[in-house]
């Protein structure tokens, strides 16, 4: 039997967050592309009109003729009718408003911190966790009343705060997070093995890597493709791109906001002996301000301050596109996106077996790192089994690193979920970018970004 005689019909998936403007197109265009699979999408959004517009662009796209998945969106008033009788559970939010992540990203600046993402750690990211952890609450109570079976993905960001708080709250859930930062690193190896040894990788998955770390701080310690040992080979490609940075084409860099030319990564690479496994403007906001101090130093090390004006003009482009395929204006494109999502519900419905990094409580995966955190560890994905993968000791030097953050995010969990302020701001002050100011100018910023929101009733 091909792959392709086998079937499973009438797969429900609910979609929190199913108004989004940019993955959802992505998610629905490689259901439509998959013929193994199909069913109902339910998307629910606090937005219900942007859910609409998504149920008819997911039922146009279904329809392609190069579509052979077949599925039936539908908005939804409410969470409880999304997740009711749901197989799986896709959670995709922006937790409040741009407004407010400009805040995050932005306020700190008044006080010499610079962010590049501002959605994980720093000033930013510990913002976004305290308004997120209470909406996580709520959904993990609503996931635990109506669907508890069901498997949940998680590719909300603080993406590690946002899967802890789903098994604070609901134990058993089984539930882990989705992230593509490892994916664009395998792609950067494969454009080493073509520069360094005049071999074409043909997929990015032919790259074999051992993923160990925590979300958007992950460290690769292996990296083979088929007979060779990658892990010299990128330590001469280091030192060949360590001043210039690597780039397929010169200058390359300056044209979007998300590309680099790997400098952090390469630095991190020659201090610690490690392949840091994400990209350079979510690797930056980990460390104390060495490659943030200013935007100065930032184009120094050729990667950018992602600003949140870029956000909301991109977000309208793609508002504006969405309803122009709405009304009839544009065509509606099917093309695979690049993500893992179809090939996890797959792996998970028992058709293919997947090994992939994911975000899951820490079973002693990382051996030197806190039971129950969220760690990123690569894991074998099967019939109704999510298996992470043991992984040797981090060392020592970026195990100290990654546990403090650890440690931190168990903090601003805790303090979010009993409303401590003091823990709050301990944890803020704690922060690496955080820690490079005056403790006063900390307390300032503390109360200037996170205790003057209406979203943050700490006590």
């Amino acid at each position: 039997m091909s792959k392709h005689d086998r079937l499973v019909e009438n797969i429900k998936i609910a979609y929190i967050g199913g108004g989004s403007q940019g993955w959802a197109r992505r998610l629905m265009s490689d259901l439509a592309l998959e013929p193994r699979i199909s069913g109902t999408v339910s998307l629910y959004d606090l937005n219900l009109k942007a859910a609409q517009t998504n149920e008819k662009i997911g039922n146009l796209m279904s329809r392609q003729k190069e579509a052979t998945g077949r599925w039936d969106y539908k908005a939804v008033e409410t969470i409880e009718e999304a997740l009711s009788d749901s197989d799986f559970v896709i959670i995709s939010i922006l937790p409040g408003s741009l407004e407010e992540m400009a805040r995050d990203v932005h306020l700190p600046e008044k006080y010499g911190i610079y962010q590049s993402v501002g959605d994980t750690v720093g000033p930013g990211g510990i913002s976004r966790a305290l308004r997120t952890i209470p909406l996580y609450v709520e959904i993990a109570e609503r996931i635990k009343e109506h669907s508890p079976e069901a498997w949940v993905i998680n590719y909300t960001n603080p993406m590690s705060l946002c899967t802890r708080t789903l098994y604070e709250v609901f134990p058993e859930i089984k539930a882990f997070g989705c992230c593509h930062e490892v994916f664009e690193t395998q792609h950067l190896l494969a454009d080493m093995v073509r520069e360094m040894l005049d071999i074409e990788v043909v997929c990015r998955k032919d790259i074999k890597v051992s993923v160990s770390g925590i979300n958007h701080f992950t460290w690769i310690s292996k990296a083979t493709y088929k007979q060779f040992d990658l892990m010299p080979l990128y330590k001469q490609f280091v030192e060949k791109y360590q001043d210039t940075g690597f780039e397929k084409e010169a200058g390359n860099w300056r044209n979007s906001v998300f590309n680099s030319c790997n400098r952090v990564k390469f630095d991190l690479f020659k201090k610690y002996g490690m392949i840091a496994a994400a990209g350079d403007r979510h690797l930056a906001e980990f460390m104390p301000p060495i490659y943030l101090s200013d935007p100065e130093t930032v184009e120094k090390w050729k990667f950018h301050l992602t600003s949140v004006d870029f956000r909301k003009k991109d977000q309208e482009k793609k508002r504006e596109e969405n309803q122009k395929i709405f009304n009839g204006e544009l065509d509606v494109t099917v093309e695979p996106s690049g993500e893992e999502g179809v090939d996890v519900l797959l792996a998970l419905l028992g058709l293919e077996d997947l090994v992939t990094n994911v975000n899951i409580p820490n079973q002693g995966q990382i051996p030197n790192l806190p039971k129950g955190a969220i760690v990123e560890t690569n894991a074998l994905i099967r019939r109704d089994s999510v298996q992470p993968t043991l992984t040797d000791e981090l060392p020592l030097d970026i195990t100290n690193m990654v546990q403090r953050h650890v440690l931190n995010q168990e903090a601003v969990l805790q303090a979010a979920l009993n409303k401590e302020k003091t823990l709050a701001l301990n944890a803020f002050v704690n922060d690496p970018l955080v820690a490079a100011i005056p403790r006063n100018k900390a307390e300032a910023l503390f109360e200037e970004l996170v205790l003057s929101t209406k979203a943050f009733q700490l006590g």
